[in-house]
């Protein structure tokens, strides 16, 4: 019998948002903004914890000059609110505060261990996911 499998990356994979879900193409790009409507950055990047499937960080580009030199800042994924009137997300954190949290450099080979983790965790006051 022939395998009904076939090869779905030919296919237009297009999802679109539903009012609690969206994909991560769509995330990654998104605008972040201060709770004073102040645009501060961009979602990079997810990452999420393979097991539970849970997204442990949003990785905010921060900094630069158009689009180069900019550092990459993790954040706690609860750390962010989607607002739609932005149509981004927002998150209590300052750029004076982002400018003093864990970063890393687009060269440098970033390595996640969990005493980095805890480190990004403390600095924003909050539990780490995996407590």
């Amino acid at each position: 019998m022939a395998s009904q499998y076939s090869d779905v990356s030919d296919k237009n994979a297009d999802i679109r948002e539903s009012h609690n879900l969206i994909a991560s193409d769509r995330v990654e790009g998104t605008k972040v903004y201060s709770l004073q409507g102040e645009h501060i950055g961009n979602i990079e990047r997810v990452l999420i914890e393979k097991r539970s499937g849970k997204v442990s960080y949003a990785v905010l580009a921060f900094g630069g000059f158009m689009g180069m030199g900019h550092d990459h800042y993790p954040l706690p994924w609860s750390k962010l609110d989607y607002d739609e009137d932005l149509n981004g997300y927002s998150v209590d954190v300052t750029k004076e505060q982002l400018e003093g949290a864990p970063k890393y450099h687009d060269e440098d080979d970033y390595v996640w261990t969990p005493e980095r983790g805890r480190q990004v965790y403390d600095y924003y006051g909050i539990a780490p996911y995996w407590i």
